[in-house]
């Protein structure tokens, strides 16, 4: 019986200890890659892979590499929406939306998509309504490219040669060659920009809430009708993002 008990909490450490490596991971890991990171022997890889698969906690992509599953998501968004990060996370963008008069919020990476998560409106009766949890297309908006251009070179040409680059406005960027132009100087800037891009009327720019280690947690952004604001003034507040960017991610990545 001790024997068995032994057995399952080494399964289990062994099991968590794949779901940090593959949450922390720069790209995707092979089984071959983990079992060495991690000096846990191939056949138990291999077994504890198909179980957390079986259960929707990873995913295998067609290139066999090892990718957060649904499951997996779910548990992160529901850890940085509990109640122990929401009341700091709301004041936050509650002084951020009142220093820069438009709507703030944050936005979350989820595949070729950014996951509306967050956001405090202003009390203007005039503006750009996006339900929290709306998914919106990375390659328009100041959020999604601002995620894309985090990417490797490698990674990045890659992802922007099979993303389906619809036309959504008249500004949409639907040239791979141009997108990832803008995206080389997003990166130089640290600054993501929608000039009317996913939304008629609708400016936006957003900065990154990054980890300690540097990576790329979630984006910042603020969004405008043009009407009130061009992208231009709403660039002026990059300072008071980066400032409130720096404040979030110091509790959003907390163990």
């Amino acid at each position: 019986m001790e024997v068995d008990k032994a057995d399952k909490k080494s399964a289990i450490s062994r099991a968590m200890s794949i779901i940090e490596a593959i949450s922390s991971a720069e790209r995707p890991p092979s089984p071959a890659d983990l079992s060495h990171q991690l000096s846990i022997p191939k056949p138990s890889i291999h077994r504890l892979l198909n179980q957390l698969e079986s259960d929707g906690y990873i995913q295998t992509s067609l290139r066999g590499l090892i990718v957060p599953g649904n499951r997996l998501q779910g548990v992160a968004l529901g850890i940085l929406y509990s109640s122990r990060f929401k009341a700091l996370r709301q004041a936050i963008l509650e002084r951020l939306t009142e220093k820069t008069g438009e709507t703030c919020g944050i936005a979350i990476p989820n595949g070729i998509e950014m996951i509306y998560y967050d956001r405090v409106q202003t009390d203007w009766p005039l503006q750009m309504h996006l339900q929290v949890g709306s998914h919106t297309p990375s390659w328009c908006t100041a959020s999604g490219k601002l995620y894309l251009s985090s990417m490797g070179k490698d990674r990045r040409l890659k992802l922007i040669k099979n993303l389906p680059l619809k036309q959504y406005t008249r500004n949409t960027i639907t040239d791979p060659c141009t997108l990832d132009s803008e995206l080389k100087e997003i990166r130089k800037t640290g600054i993501g920009r929608d000039q009317e891009e996913f939304v008629d009327g609708m400016v936006a720019c957003a900065v990154p809430i990054k980890s300690n280690r540097g990576k790329l947690l979630a984006c910042l952004f603020t969004h405008a009708p043009v009407i009130r604001k061009d992208l231009n003034q709403l660039l002026e507040y990059i300072p008071a993002l980066r400032e409130a960017a720096v404040e979030l991610s110091q509790f959003i990545d907390q163990p």
